[in-house]
Protein backbone atom coordinates (compact mmCIF):
# COMPACT_ATOMS: atom_id res chain seq x y z
CA UNK A 1 0.00 0.00 0.00
CA UNK A 2 2.85 2.28 0.90
CA UNK A 3 4.59 1.67 -2.39
CA UNK A 4 1.32 1.87 -4.78
CA UNK A 5 0.55 5.32 -2.90
CA UNK A 6 4.04 6.65 -3.58
CA UNK A 7 4.00 5.87 -7.26
CA UNK A 8 0.48 7.45 -7.81
CA UNK A 9 1.87 10.59 -6.41
CA UNK A 10 4.49 10.36 -8.79
CA UNK A 11 2.18 10.24 -11.75
CA UNK A 12 1.82 6.62 -12.20
CA UNK A 13 -1.60 4.32 -12.83
CA UNK A 14 -0.53 1.74 -10.13
CA UNK A 15 -2.07 -1.42 -9.09
CA UNK A 16 -2.19 -2.79 -6.10
CA UNK A 17 -3.14 -6.72 -5.58
CA UNK A 18 -3.69 -7.90 -2.15
CA UNK A 19 -5.16 -10.60 -0.12
CA UNK A 20 -7.30 -11.72 1.49
CA UNK A 21 -9.94 -9.47 0.95
CA UNK A 22 -12.45 -8.11 4.23
CA UNK A 23 -15.89 -7.81 2.66
CA UNK A 24 -15.55 -7.91 -1.17
CA UNK A 25 -12.95 -10.14 -3.39
CA UNK A 26 -12.68 -6.77 -5.34
CA UNK A 27 -10.91 -5.11 -2.85
CA UNK A 28 -8.02 -7.30 -4.11
CA UNK A 29 -7.68 -5.44 -7.33
CA UNK A 30 -6.87 -1.97 -7.12
CA UNK A 31 -5.81 0.28 -10.08
CA UNK A 32 -5.66 4.31 -9.12
CA UNK A 33 -6.86 3.55 -5.86
CA UNK A 34 -10.19 1.63 -7.44
CA UNK A 35 -10.74 -1.74 -7.38
CA UNK A 36 -12.23 -3.69 -10.09
CA UNK A 37 -16.09 -3.00 -11.34
CA UNK A 38 -18.49 -5.85 -10.84
CA UNK A 39 -18.65 -6.08 -14.40
CA UNK A 40 -15.35 -6.25 -15.11
CA UNK A 41 -15.42 -8.72 -12.32
CA UNK A 42 -18.15 -10.83 -13.78
CA UNK A 43 -16.69 -10.40 -17.16
CA UNK A 44 -12.99 -11.83 -16.80
CA UNK A 45 -14.41 -14.32 -14.47
CA UNK A 46 -16.65 -15.46 -17.25
CA UNK A 47 -14.12 -15.10 -20.23
CA UNK A 48 -11.44 -17.38 -17.81
CA UNK A 49 -13.52 -19.63 -16.70
CA UNK A 50 -13.15 -22.44 -18.80
CA UNK A 51 -8.79 -22.59 -18.12
CA UNK A 52 -10.10 -22.07 -14.41
CA UNK A 53 -12.01 -25.48 -14.78
CA UNK A 54 -9.38 -26.90 -16.80
CA UNK A 55 -6.43 -26.69 -14.69
CA UNK A 56 -8.15 -26.82 -11.71
CA UNK A 57 -7.49 -23.47 -10.42
CA UNK A 58 -8.11 -22.32 -7.02
CA UNK A 59 -9.28 -19.32 -5.78
CA UNK A 60 -6.38 -17.88 -5.27
CA UNK A 61 -4.74 -18.92 -8.50
CA UNK A 62 -7.81 -17.94 -10.21
CA UNK A 63 -8.39 -14.13 -8.86
CA UNK A 64 -4.39 -13.97 -9.62
CA UNK A 65 -5.80 -14.48 -13.30
CA UNK A 66 -8.70 -11.96 -13.19
CA UNK A 67 -6.52 -9.75 -11.19
CA UNK A 68 -3.63 -9.60 -13.64
CA UNK A 69 -5.60 -9.47 -16.80
CA UNK A 70 -7.87 -6.39 -14.96
CA UNK A 71 -4.41 -4.36 -14.48
CA UNK A 72 -3.73 -4.58 -18.02
CA UNK A 73 -7.00 -4.09 -18.86
CA UNK A 74 -7.49 -1.12 -17.25
CA UNK A 75 -4.19 0.77 -18.38
CA UNK A 76 -2.03 0.28 -15.20
CA UNK A 77 1.74 1.66 -15.48
CA UNK A 78 3.12 -0.47 -12.66
CA UNK A 79 1.77 -2.47 -10.08
CA UNK A 80 2.63 -3.53 -6.35
CA UNK A 81 1.44 -7.35 -5.72
CA UNK A 82 1.60 -9.39 -2.33
CA UNK A 83 2.15 -12.61 -2.72
CA UNK A 84 -0.81 -14.90 -1.34
CA UNK A 85 1.26 -17.45 1.46
CA UNK A 86 4.87 -18.43 0.59
CA UNK A 87 6.39 -17.39 -2.00
CA UNK A 88 8.76 -19.63 -3.93
CA UNK A 89 5.11 -21.82 -5.33
CA UNK A 90 2.98 -19.14 -4.95
CA UNK A 91 0.68 -17.88 -8.40
CA UNK A 92 1.69 -14.39 -8.16
CA UNK A 93 5.46 -15.80 -8.85
CA UNK A 94 4.66 -15.94 -12.49
CA UNK A 95 5.83 -12.22 -12.56
CA UNK A 96 9.50 -11.01 -13.38
CA UNK A 97 9.19 -8.02 -11.28
CA UNK A 98 11.16 -5.07 -11.55
CA UNK A 99 12.21 -5.50 -7.64
CA UNK A 100 10.83 -8.27 -5.08
CA UNK A 101 11.41 -7.80 -1.42
CA UNK A 102 10.34 -9.87 2.04
CA UNK A 103 9.69 -7.80 4.30
CA UNK A 104 9.11 -9.92 7.95
CA UNK A 105 9.23 -13.60 8.60
CA UNK A 106 6.77 -15.16 11.32
CA UNK A 107 5.64 -18.71 12.04
CA UNK A 108 2.79 -19.26 10.00
CA UNK A 109 1.20 -21.68 7.23
CA UNK A 110 3.33 -24.25 8.23
CA UNK A 111 1.75 -27.10 6.92
CA UNK A 112 3.31 -25.28 3.46
CA UNK A 113 6.42 -23.05 4.42
CA UNK A 114 7.74 -25.14 6.84
CA UNK A 115 7.91 -25.76 10.72
CA UNK A 116 11.06 -23.21 11.46
CA UNK A 117 11.32 -19.63 10.48
CA UNK A 118 14.42 -20.38 8.84
CA UNK A 119 12.45 -22.59 6.57
CA UNK A 120 9.64 -20.42 6.17
CA UNK A 121 12.11 -17.77 4.90
CA UNK A 122 14.06 -19.56 2.33
CA UNK A 123 10.32 -20.49 0.81
CA UNK A 124 9.52 -16.68 0.79
CA UNK A 125 12.70 -16.18 -0.62
CA UNK A 126 11.80 -17.85 -3.96
CA UNK A 127 10.03 -14.39 -5.46
CA UNK A 128 13.72 -13.75 -5.82
CA UNK A 129 14.82 -13.61 -9.67
CA UNK A 130 17.97 -13.38 -11.71
CA UNK A 131 18.86 -9.96 -12.10
CA UNK A 132 16.60 -8.38 -10.38
CA UNK A 133 17.04 -6.24 -6.60
CA UNK A 134 15.84 -8.08 -3.78
CA UNK A 135 15.05 -5.83 -0.84
CA UNK A 136 15.59 -7.67 3.06
CA UNK A 137 13.29 -6.26 5.25
CA UNK A 138 13.55 -8.97 8.04
CA UNK A 139 15.10 -7.53 10.95
CA UNK A 140 16.61 -10.61 12.60
CA UNK A 141 20.22 -10.71 11.59
CA UNK A 142 19.93 -14.49 11.06
CA UNK A 143 16.69 -14.78 8.98
CA UNK A 144 18.06 -11.85 7.19
CA UNK A 145 21.05 -14.06 6.14
CA UNK A 146 19.01 -17.22 5.30
CA UNK A 147 16.83 -14.42 2.95
CA UNK A 148 19.76 -13.08 1.47
CA UNK A 149 22.27 -16.27 0.71
CA UNK A 150 18.92 -17.60 -1.05
CA UNK A 151 18.50 -14.42 -3.26
CA UNK A 152 21.78 -14.75 -4.06
CA UNK A 153 21.79 -18.34 -4.95
CA UNK A 154 18.66 -17.46 -7.10
CA UNK A 155 21.35 -14.53 -9.13
CA UNK A 156 18.94 -11.71 -7.37
CA UNK A 157 21.23 -9.05 -7.99
CA UNK A 158 21.85 -6.07 -5.87
CA UNK A 159 20.16 -7.78 -2.64
CA UNK A 160 19.84 -4.55 -0.34
CA UNK A 161 18.99 -5.10 3.27
CA UNK A 162 17.68 -2.70 4.70
CA UNK A 163 18.97 -1.74 8.43
CA UNK A 164 17.46 -3.86 11.30
CA UNK A 165 17.19 0.17 13.54
CA UNK A 166 16.14 1.90 10.16
CA UNK A 167 12.51 3.75 10.92
CA UNK A 168 11.01 6.19 7.93
CA UNK A 169 11.11 9.75 9.56
CA UNK A 170 8.44 11.29 7.92
CA UNK A 171 4.52 11.49 8.39
CA UNK A 172 2.53 7.27 7.81
CA UNK A 173 -0.73 7.84 7.18
CA UNK A 174 -1.25 4.20 8.40
CA UNK A 175 -1.28 3.56 12.54
CA UNK A 176 1.42 2.46 14.87
CA UNK A 177 4.93 2.63 15.43
CA UNK A 178 5.78 -0.39 13.14
CA UNK A 179 4.34 1.41 9.92
CA UNK A 180 7.54 3.29 10.20
CA UNK A 181 9.32 0.01 9.89
CA UNK A 182 7.17 -0.75 7.09
CA UNK A 183 7.67 2.75 5.34
CA UNK A 184 11.29 2.43 5.24
CA UNK A 185 11.30 -0.71 3.42
CA UNK A 186 8.74 0.75 0.84
CA UNK A 187 10.91 3.35 0.53
CA UNK A 188 14.09 1.19 -0.03
CA UNK A 189 12.15 -0.95 -2.62
CA UNK A 190 10.63 2.18 -4.14
CA UNK A 191 14.91 3.56 -4.36
CA UNK A 192 15.48 -0.08 -6.26
CA UNK A 193 13.23 0.59 -9.55
CA UNK A 194 14.42 1.31 -12.33
CA UNK A 195 15.15 5.12 -12.85
CA UNK A 196 12.43 5.90 -15.10
CA UNK A 197 9.73 4.66 -12.66
CA UNK A 198 11.60 5.74 -9.26
CA UNK A 199 9.27 8.33 -7.27
CA UNK A 200 10.94 11.24 -6.51
CA UNK A 201 11.01 12.44 -3.05
CA UNK A 202 7.84 14.59 -2.72
CA UNK A 203 6.41 11.65 -4.16
CA UNK A 204 7.05 9.50 -1.40
CA UNK A 205 6.69 12.01 1.12
CA UNK A 206 3.25 12.78 0.23
CA UNK A 207 2.20 9.12 -0.77
CA UNK A 208 3.14 7.63 2.60
CA UNK A 209 1.59 10.51 4.49
CA UNK A 210 -1.66 9.36 2.77
CA UNK A 211 -1.84 5.94 2.66
CA UNK A 212 -5.31 3.99 4.33
CA UNK A 213 -5.48 0.78 4.68
CA UNK A 214 -8.96 -0.91 5.91
CA UNK A 215 -8.67 -3.22 9.15
CA UNK A 216 -4.83 -1.98 10.08
CA UNK A 217 -5.39 -0.41 13.63
CA UNK A 218 -8.67 0.83 11.86
CA UNK A 219 -10.89 3.18 14.00
CA UNK A 220 -14.04 3.90 13.71
CA UNK A 221 -15.91 5.49 16.18
CA UNK A 222 -16.42 3.21 19.42
CA UNK A 223 -15.10 0.42 17.00
CA UNK A 224 -11.37 -0.65 16.38
CA UNK A 225 -10.58 -3.34 13.98
CA UNK A 226 -6.98 -4.77 13.12
CA UNK A 227 -6.55 -7.86 11.28
CA UNK A 228 -4.04 -9.71 13.57
CA UNK A 229 -4.35 -13.75 13.28
CA UNK A 230 -1.05 -14.77 14.65
CA UNK A 231 1.04 -14.28 17.88
CA UNK A 232 3.45 -12.17 16.02
CA UNK A 233 0.30 -9.68 14.41
CA UNK A 234 -1.38 -9.66 18.52
CA UNK A 235 2.54 -8.51 19.73
CA UNK A 236 2.30 -5.88 16.69
CA UNK A 237 -1.48 -5.17 18.00
CA UNK A 238 -0.58 -4.50 21.56
CA UNK A 239 2.34 -2.50 20.99
CA UNK A 240 0.16 -0.18 18.51
CA UNK A 241 -2.40 -0.15 21.54
CA UNK A 242 0.25 0.41 23.81
CA UNK A 243 1.67 3.92 21.59
CA UNK A 244 -1.72 5.05 20.59
CA UNK A 245 -4.45 3.53 23.45
CA UNK A 246 -7.83 4.57 22.41
CA UNK A 247 -10.85 5.60 24.95
CA UNK A 248 -11.34 2.46 27.59
CA UNK A 249 -12.77 0.38 28.61
CA UNK A 250 -11.65 -1.90 25.90
CA UNK A 251 -13.43 -5.05 25.02
CA UNK A 252 -12.45 -7.17 22.38
CA UNK A 253 -14.30 -9.28 19.75
CA UNK A 254 -12.19 -12.43 18.53
CA UNK A 255 -12.77 -15.22 16.29
CA UNK A 256 -9.96 -17.05 15.10
CA UNK A 257 -9.46 -20.00 12.58
CA UNK A 258 -8.69 -22.70 14.63
CA UNK A 259 -4.91 -23.49 12.83
CA UNK A 260 -4.18 -20.51 14.35
CA UNK A 261 -2.40 -20.48 17.98
CA UNK A 262 -5.25 -19.38 19.45
CA UNK A 263 -4.48 -19.83 22.79
CA UNK A 264 -1.66 -17.69 23.19
CA UNK A 265 -3.54 -15.32 20.90
CA UNK A 266 -6.48 -14.87 23.52
CA UNK A 267 -3.98 -15.43 26.41
CA UNK A 268 -1.97 -12.04 25.29
CA UNK A 269 -4.93 -9.90 24.49
CA UNK A 270 -6.40 -10.82 27.97
CA UNK A 271 -3.12 -9.51 29.53
CA UNK A 272 -4.84 -5.94 28.19
CA UNK A 273 -8.85 -5.85 27.98
CA UNK A 274 -11.15 -6.31 30.08
CA UNK A 275 -13.31 -8.03 28.82
CA UNK A 276 -12.69 -10.50 26.00
CA UNK A 277 -16.21 -12.14 23.64
CA UNK A 278 -15.54 -14.84 21.86
CA UNK A 279 -17.50 -16.18 18.68
CA UNK A 280 -16.96 -17.85 15.26
CA UNK A 281 -17.25 -15.82 12.44
CA UNK A 282 -19.66 -16.39 9.86
CA UNK A 283 -17.49 -16.63 6.52
CA UNK A 284 -15.13 -18.39 8.07
CA UNK A 285 -14.14 -21.98 6.53
CA UNK A 286 -16.09 -24.48 8.07
CA UNK A 287 -13.03 -26.97 7.95
CA UNK A 288 -10.91 -24.14 9.71
CA UNK A 289 -13.71 -22.69 12.37
CA UNK A 290 -12.40 -23.02 16.07
CA UNK A 291 -14.24 -24.88 18.69
CA UNK A 292 -15.86 -22.85 20.83
CA UNK A 293 -15.94 -25.66 24.25
CA UNK A 294 -12.26 -26.13 23.36
CA UNK A 295 -11.92 -21.98 23.81
CA UNK A 296 -14.19 -22.49 27.13
CA UNK A 297 -12.81 -25.20 28.16
CA UNK A 298 -9.31 -23.64 27.97
CA UNK A 299 -9.84 -20.52 29.26
CA UNK A 300 -13.03 -20.77 31.38
CA UNK A 301 -14.27 -17.89 33.82
CA UNK A 302 -11.82 -15.67 31.78
CA UNK A 303 -14.00 -15.21 28.53
CA UNK A 304 -17.05 -14.89 27.20
CA UNK A 305 -18.25 -16.67 24.96
CA UNK A 306 -21.45 -15.91 22.46
CA UNK A 307 -22.12 -18.65 19.76
CA UNK A 308 -24.29 -16.28 17.67
CA UNK A 309 -21.94 -13.58 16.07
CA UNK A 310 -24.90 -11.13 15.02
CA UNK A 311 -25.72 -11.40 18.56
CA UNK A 312 -22.35 -10.61 19.92
CA UNK A 313 -22.15 -7.25 17.16
CA UNK A 314 -25.54 -6.68 18.45
CA UNK A 315 -24.38 -6.90 22.16
CA UNK A 316 -21.55 -4.94 21.75
CA UNK A 317 -22.52 -2.28 19.40
CA UNK A 318 -23.37 0.08 22.11
CA UNK A 319 -20.88 -0.52 24.61
CA UNK A 320 -18.82 2.19 26.55
CA UNK A 321 -15.31 2.62 25.64
CA UNK A 322 -13.67 0.68 22.52
CA UNK A 323 -14.91 -2.66 20.78
CA UNK A 324 -11.73 -4.01 19.55
CA UNK A 325 -12.44 -6.52 16.69
CA UNK A 326 -9.36 -8.57 15.97
CA UNK A 327 -8.04 -12.79 15.19
CA UNK A 328 -8.91 -12.83 11.50
CA UNK A 329 -9.76 -10.71 8.08
CA UNK A 330 -13.45 -13.08 8.17
CA UNK A 331 -13.86 -11.33 11.71
CA UNK A 332 -13.34 -8.03 11.04
CA UNK A 333 -14.79 -8.16 7.04
CA UNK A 334 -18.19 -9.75 8.95
CA UNK A 335 -18.24 -6.79 11.64
CA UNK A 336 -17.50 -3.95 9.31
CA UNK A 337 -20.50 -5.97 6.31
CA UNK A 338 -22.95 -5.74 9.52
CA UNK A 339 -22.27 -2.17 10.13
CA UNK A 340 -23.90 0.60 8.26
CA UNK A 341 -21.00 2.91 6.44
CA UNK A 342 -17.96 0.47 7.12
CA UNK A 343 -17.40 -1.45 4.20
CA UNK A 344 -14.05 -0.40 2.53
CA UNK A 345 -15.98 0.91 -0.57
CA UNK A 346 -19.78 0.13 -2.04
Amino acid sequence: MLACEALRAAGWRAALYTSPHLVDVRERMMVDGQPIGAAGFATWTERLRPEIERTGASFFEAATAIAFADFAARGADVAVVEVGLGGRLDSTNVLTPLVSAVTHIALEHTAYLGTTLPAIAREKAGVAKPGVPFVVGEPDAALAAVLAEAARSAGAAPVVRVPPEERYAGAVGLPGPHQRRNAAVAAAVLRALPRALRPHDDAITGGFARARLPGRYDRRGHWLFDVAHNPDGVHTLLATLRALPPPGPLRALVSILDDKDWRTMLALLLERVAELWVTTAPSAPEARRWSLAAVEAEFRGRVRVEPDFDAAVAALRHAAGTVLVCGSFHTVGDVMARLPGFRPFG
